[in-house]
């Protein structure tokens, strides 16, 4: 076997020996060669077998014994610290000669994995892989490639250790050097056997940058507990967390065998492990796509329709809202799981917005379908029109997710403009109001409006009214057009709050002022991009 050197003899016949699958015998001895690990499990178990019988028959044996003298090749000088582990871990397994390696070999082919549990066995062969295209095929989702996520056992990685050190132990009482001691991961060995199978089953290649994911969650019952002794031995990494099942996640796992000293490892738990009796099970196969991003701008012709959802004490107030008129749409054709609705700024339920209308964004969450033609969007825009005269949508289209953060950028710089109807309680003339379009730049003081407090913090904001221009109705009415500082509270600077917005319409005209009606004329932002009719 050319992906192994001489160095690597005794390893091997060390790991056959005490349990660990072929493909683990590979990982530790830091063979990094993907092809290798593709090659069927009996084929591998032959190949080491072969590897081993052609070091005999070389007379490069490895000989070891408690009872008999030290080979004459290698002087066996184990010290104290071997010593004391011998006594610990009981006689050192006799290593397999030329003679008894397939029977070494065969506890490997016949025995779950006394490392992996099982995952570079059977969880590689075609029809675990059948088994998992099967699963994804069923979601019904469209995708052009793939990445391959798996989650492992906590446990794993004590076993990890606990067969390294178990090696080290018996590597050193050889007198032999054992290598740099970092392993190929478990998760990579299996993402090479893997890729290639899934991705000829599915017809796609796999991408580490897709954004279709298909999970595996792996688990296995039998050796649960053995991750419990390092709570003991490093109680500061094991901490409960939110949205956390158990505290021995894979994280807190792998931060205590960093910290725990090696022979309180070895006082705690047998090096090498012992061997299963059952395979890990796979728990979980899932498939996850992407959020995609929706874009566009929505006029409201009502004064009765809130913009997301009204709901007070688990009690609905107006049957519907912008946001599901749109997202009703959206979600049957991406075939989502959900969505989250986000706008630059919004009206209150009895404001309409109309001009070019209001720019929002859908992240469309674990969409089964993602592939729209700029034809299909025209059309699915169209259906959200045709379904209500209460809303309009406009310049409908895929954005990506970078692409929204302009719609919030420089938010308050941004300006919008309005039209309202004012009343007052005296009666005014044209010359008394004419006077409210020469203003220019009007700094206003305003602290959060009364209607909104329970749901914003108390704050005192400053801004800014660019211009004004008044138009007469009669003796109490009159519509006033404002272009304003995004972020204004305009209703306020109508009647004042109770003084709470200084200045105010009622302040500048002395006497009492209301506002009847209120439109969003325009909301300056130039996004998303205009499209064509």
């Amino acid at each position: 076997m050319s992906s192994l050197a001489e160095k690597d003899r005794p390893i091997v016949q060390l790991l056959l020996n005490t349990g660990t699958c072929p493909r683990c015998v590979l990982r530790f001895c830091c063979v990094g060669s993907q092809m290798l690990y593709r090659h069927p499990h009996k084929d591998l178990l032959k190949e080491l077998q072969e590897f081993l019988k052609d070091a005999q028959e070389e007379g490069d044996t490895v000989c070891v014994g408690v009872a008999d003298p030290p080979c004459k090749r290698l002087r066996l000088e184990p010290g104290e610290e071997g010593a004391d582990d011998l006594k610990h871990n009981g006689a050192v397994p006799q290593l397999p000669s030329a003679g008894d390696g397939s029977a070494a070999a065969g506890s490997a082919a016949g025995s779950v994995c006394n490392v992996c549990l099982g995952i570079l066995q059977e969880f590689c062969e075609a029809d675990f892989v059948k088994k998992v295209c099967q699963k994804v095929n069923s979601a019904d989702y469209q995708f052009t490639s793939f990445v391959f996520s798996v989650s492992l056992p906590p446990q794993l990685s004590v076993r990890e250790r606990a067969a390294w050190l178990g090696m080290k132990q018996q590597m050193r009482n050889l007198g032999l050097p054992l290598p740099k001691d970092d392993i190929v991961q478990l998760k990579e060995a299996y993402k090479w056997i893997i890729h290639p199978q899934l991705s000829e089953e599915l017809g796609v290649p796999a991408d580490g940058k897709s954004l279709f994911e298909v999970s595996v969650v792996f688990a296995h019952p039998e050796t649960d507990e053995e991750c419990h002794f390092l709570a003991t031995a490093c109680p500061d990494c094991f901490k409960p967390a939110k949205n956390k099942q158990s505290v021995f996640t894979r994280m807190a796992v792998i931060k205590a065998l960093e910290k725990i000293k090696e022979e309180d490892f070895l006082k705690h738990f047998p090096c090498p492990p012992s061997s299963p009796k059952n395979l890990c099970d796979a728990l979980e196969i899932q498939c996850n796509n992407g959020a995609v991003f929706v874009a566009g701008r929505y006029n409201k012709y009502s004064r009765n329709l809130p913009q997301t959802p009204w709901i007070i004490d688990g009690e609905r107030k107006l049957e519907s809202s912008v946001e599901e008129l749109i997202s009703e749409h959206l979600m049957a054709q991406f075939k989502a799981d959900s969505f989250n609705f986000s706008s630059s700024g919004r009206e209150d339920v009895d404001v309409r917005t109309l001009g070019n209308g209001r720019p929002f964004a859908m992240e469309l969450v674990n969409p089964h379908r993602v592939h729209f033609t700029a034809e299909e969007m025209k059309r699915l825009q169209q259906a959200i029109n045709d379904s209500s005269d209460k809303i309009q949508v406009r310049d409908l289209q895929l954005v990506t997710r970078e692409a929204i953060g302009r719609m919030k950028e420089g938010e308050e710089e941004k300006t919008k403009t309005y039209s309202a109807l004012i009343w007052t309680d005296k009666a005014i003339q044209r010359e008394d109001i004419a006077f409210l379009d020469d203003i220019k730049e009007l700094k206003l003081e305003q602290k959060t409006p009364l209607r909104v407090l329970h749901r914003r913090p108390l704050a005192a904001r400053r801004r800014l009214i660019h211009t004004m221009s008044s138009e007469y109705i009669d003796e109490h009415h009159f519509r006033l057009h404002l272009k304003t500082q995004a972020g204004t509270y305009i209703k306020e600077f109508v009647h004042g709050d109770f003084g709470r917005t200084k200045p105010n319409i009622g302040s500048l005209l002395n006497r009492t002022a209301d506002i009847l009606e209120l439109d969003v004329e325009s909301v300056d932002v130039d996004w998303p991009p205009t499209l064509a009719d």
